[in-house]
This record gives structure tokens, C-alpha cells and sequence, in this order.
């Protein structure tokens, strides 16, 4: 009796409830829904790095400072086509090529 009032994990295991409580499913999954609408975009038909909850952007304008503007247009012309959308500073900018 007294190693187990001495023992740590005693404390820590009788503060949390062996059940979740009922309501706690039903909030959780309500989270999950509103996040999913909230993340949901448009699909456009630009061709181009997708938008991804805000990855892409960071992705696109990384891709722009890590190569130079030159080679950034290059490498998404030859992925995506003559005309493509990307992100620069968190602004949409078309790259039109030929």
C-alpha cells in the first residue's frame, strides 16, 4: 500500500477517466467535418501545384527563391503545361510560356 501511494503513475492514471464521455465522440467528429469544409477549395482548371491546406503556396514561392524565377518557370512548364498557376508571396501568378 504505501509503494503505491509513493508511485507516480498512481496519481497520474486515477486523474484520467477510464470512459471518455459520451458527448466527446460526437464533438470530435464535428471538429473533423467543419475542418474538412473549411480546408475544401475549388477545383480550377489551371493546371498546377495544388493548394493543400497553404503547402503548396510555401512550396511554390520556396521553389521560386530557391532556384531563381528563370528556373522555377522552366521546371513547372515542362510538369504542368504552357500555362500554370502558382503562388509567389502568397499571391496567384500565371506563368504563360510557349
Amino acid at each position: 500500500m504505501v509503494l503505491e501511494t509513493l508511485n507516480p503513475m498512481h496519481y497520474i492514471t486515477s486523474l484520467v477517466p477510464d470512459v471518455m464521455p459520451a458527448a466527446t465522440v460526437p464533438i470530435l467528429l464535428l471538429m473533423c467535418f467543419l475542418f474538412l469544409i473549411w480546408n475544401q477549395e475549388e477545383t480550377s482548371s489551371i493546371p498546377g501545384p495544388g493548394y493543400c491546406m497553404g503547402i503548396g503556396p510555401l512550396l511554390s514561392h520556396g521553389r521560386f527563391l530557391w532556384m531563381g524565377v528563370g528556373n522555377a518557370c522552366n521546371y513547372y512548364n515542362k510538369t504542368y503545361g504552357e500555362f500554370v498557376r502558382v503562388w509567389i508571396s502568397g499571391e496567384e501568378t500565371f506563368i504563360i510560356s510557349k
